[in-house]
This record gives structure tokens, sequence and C-alpha cells, in this order.
């Protein structure tokens, strides 16, 4: 089977529904991640270069996972979380 045939099985088929418990993410939000200043820099950078692809960001940042960057980059670039 080619490429084209099987890109169009995956995309026919459906989907699950991603649920989330809301206590889980608003202890999420509230928690401040806390980052080097060389993994601060690095964000910062590969952000420039590739964007908010954070899976490819988080390779480049030993240690941490591509969801654990994008909360830090939301906190970071907040309004709610600039006092910190």
């Amino acid at each position: 089977m080619d490429n084209t045939n099987r890109l169009r099985r995956l995309h026919g088929r459906k989907q699950p529904k991603f649920t989330h418990n809301s206590e889980e993410v608003s202890s999420m939000k509230r928690e401040f991640i806390n980052m080097t200043e060389q993994e601060e820099d690095l964000i910062f950078r590969m952000y420039r270069l590739v964007g908010d692809r954070w899976d490819l960001i988080a390779r480049r940042v030993v240690g941490r996972e591509a969801m654990e960057i994008e909360r830090y980059w939301i906190m970071r670039n907040s309004d709610s979380f600039s006092h910190k």
C-alpha cells in the first residue's frame, strides 16, 4: 500500500475525543515550571526557528517533554503569570 492510500485510510478513521478532568487542568495551570537559564535560551531560540512545534523543541531540551515546554511558554508569555 502506498503512502497516499495509507493517509486516506488514517484520515477516514474517527479520532477519539479527548476528555479531561477540570481539576487536573486548573492545577496544571497554577504550577509554574522552572527552567534553567540555558533551557530558557534554547527554548526561545528554537521557538524563533520552528515556531510552536513543541515536540521538535523538546527533542533539544534534555529531560523535558513537549507538553511541559508548551505550558512553560504559555505561562511565561501570559499576563496572569507575568508577576513570577
